[in-house]
């Protein structure tokens, strides 16, 4: 008798569900092909990693000897899962698409993505220094790539940001969100973070889509760049929406700066909980808890 009850009750709650994705078919991609894998996507994160920081997060394997086909068979790893993955991300935005033409695309954009690599590289190299400068608690450069977590949001954020700009859906926002999920550090792919960049401590920090940041800029935990407001929704989409932050300013923790014409002049330093919604000039000296709007 309770086997019969329990059989019931489960067959009731299957067609509960099944009802449920009849009057909310939004959320469902139920028959459509190619699902994008996020684990593979977070897959390749963990092989870039390891050709952004060589010898640090591989199994010990290379030396100087071996670094080329070390290289090569990563390269090679990472074009191979990402070209499909991309090519799913596609198909995801449009069914249509022809399978060559889309194939061609995804093999296209995984060499142009692969291609900017050096740069990456040369960009994170001068983040790890601004953060070993600018931490006194930091005792190595080691340290900072393999313990601190502003590092490991600043290198996805930096990946994602090239694919955003080759107008890839989704896996820019996966990896970035990925990212968010393990450092508490929120960095849309779609903002603009010149060189030398630091977040110190890093969790609770947000960055909108439409954030500009110079260089040599310096952001503490808690530190918000964001918008005046959402109540517009949809509409705002594709408007600017977000600070700029221009260089050598230092944004003390827990500071909210909102607005899409607002600019934080270069040399500027931002105290602890300050809200702002409006333009400072070049060098200005922003307490804590200071409220500044239009």
């Amino acid at each position: 008798m309770v086997y019969e009850e329990r059989e019931k009750a489960t067959e009731q709650l299957v067609g509960a569900i099944l009802k449920s994705y009849e009057e909310h078919p939004g959320i469902i991609r139920i028959g459509k092909r190619n699902h994008l894998d996020r684990g593979r996507i977070i897959g390749v994160i963990g092989n870039l990693r390891q050709l952004m920081f060589p010898g640090f997060f591989d199994s010990g394997t290379m030396c100087e000897y071996t670094k080329e086909f070390s290289v090569r068979d990563s390269l090679s790893d990472v074009r191979t899962t990402l070209v499909i993955q991309l090519e799913r991300a596609y198909r995801h935005s449009s069914d249509e698409v022809a399978d060559e033409a889309v194939y061609i695309k995804a093999a296209q954009t995984a060499d142009a993505f692969l291609a900017q690599l050096p740069e990456v590289r040369k960009l994170l190299a001068w983040d790890v220094e601004a953060s070993f400068d600018g931490d006194p608690a930091s005792t190595s450069r080691d340290e900072i790539i393999l313990s601190y977590p502003g590092i490991f949001a600043i290198m996805v954020f930096r990946l994602a940001h090239v694919l955003w700009d080759l107008q890839v859906p989704l896996i820019p926002r996966i990896m970035t969100e990925y990212a968010h999920t393990g450092t508490g550090i929120d960095i849309h792919p779609g903002a603009t973070i010149g060189r030398y960049f630091f977040l110190d401590h890093g969790t609770g920090i947000v960055i909108g889509e439409t954030t500009r940041i110079g260089d040599n800029v310096k952001i503490y935990q808690g530190v918000t760049l964001g918008a005046h407001s959402t109540k517009g929704g949809r509409k705002l989409s594709g408007n600017k929406r977000h600070p700029d932050i221009e260089d050598n300013v230092t944004i003390y923790s827990g500071a909210s700066i909102l607005g899409g014409d607002t600019v934080i002049g270069e040399g500027s330093v931002i105290g602890s909980n300050a809200f702002i919604t409006t333009s400072v000039p070049k060098g200005s000296r922003i307490t804590g808890e200071s409220v500044l709007t239009k």
